[in-house]
């Protein structure tokens, strides 16, 4: 029987919201070496006054000798996870996916938006934190959250990946990943030009999904079943998103400019292509 200590993770993907962290998830999950739950457990955020035992079920179905890990991509952006896993987990490897912290708000917004959290134009919720969402501007200030999870471990725990290094060179990135976290490398091509969460993909109306919302896990299996999707085809649609205008683009640069050099210095990484002076508006 295994014991609670043993079925922790080994290794954890931090963040960012909408960086594409479930293509990387997914991928890791086809590693034959690999174990992550579906689900993003939140347990270092929202869910730690719990206990160890209750995060431990996440990952109870772990074959033997696999690498345990999980994804919960709001640690990065949260004030009290960082303490948190040093507690539990200090010399544990940990996994960023960032993306240009533009880009990444907008997305946000979107999600928001379709999911009926938020009705507004992005200029409610892209202009100042103090608005009903500030997570939407704030949790792409990354050399601000990062330094303060560097106060507990150390640079070396942190392997960063960027959006579009997903984009350009997807193979290597995930190669990368896999040596970092001490798993074989894997790459899956299946997965190679797959879109996870791809916010520009149809969906059923946002009355709809509220119904249906109840039998989300009783249809789960059905997902992929070619029936299955036709009938979903015949009421999903692009959602209709408010635009990002050239404006707002301009001030949201403005906003992330400092915190941008403040990661690169705390990284090393080349971070051009988010500053850019020819970067167009999403």
């Amino acid at each position: 029987m295994p014991t609670v200590k043993s079925l922790l993770p080994e290794f954890i993907v931090i963040g960012a919201v909408k960086a594409a962290t479930t293509w990387i998830q997914a991928q890791l999950q086809a590693n034959p070496a690999i174990y992550m739950p579906d689900p993003e457990p939140h347990f270092f955020n929202l869910y730690y006054d719990r206990g160890l035992e209750f995060y431990a079920q996440y990952f109870e179905d772990a074959g033997p000798d696999k690498l345990i890990g999980e994804k919960s991509a709001d640690y990065l952006a949260h004030e009290e996870a960082p303490h948190r896993i040093a507690q539990i987990l200090p010399d544990i490897p940990f996994v960023l996916q960032l993306r240009d912290p533009v880009e990444r708000a907008y997305s946000d917004y979107k999600m928001l938006y379709r999911r009926g959290t938020i009705t507004g134009p992005p200029e409610d919720f892209l202009v100042t934190p103090d608005c009903d969402q500030p997570r939407c501007l704030l949790d792409g200030l990354y050399g601000h959250h990062l330094s303060r999870w560097m106060d507990y471990f150390d640079a070396d725990q942190f392997h960063i990946l960027l959006f579009e290094d997903v984009k350009t060179k997807p193979r290597e990135t995930v190669e990368a990943v896999c040596r970092h976290i001490g798993a074989p490398e894997y790459f899956s091509e299946d997965l190679e030009r797959k879109k996870v969460n791809n916010g520009s993909e149809k969906y059923l109306p946002l009355s709809l999904r509220r119904v249906l919302a109840p039998f989300k896990k009783s249809v789960a299996p059905f997902r992929g079943n070619s029936y299955f999707e036709n009938m979903r085809d015949v009421f999903a649609k692009q959602v209709d998103y408010p635009p990002l205008s050239k404006d707002l683009w301009a001030r949201l640069n403005d906003f992330y400019a400092d915190d941008i050099e403040k990661l690169r210095s705390l990284t090393g990484h080349d971070l051009s292509q988010w500053t850019r002076a020819e970067k167009q508006a999403v």
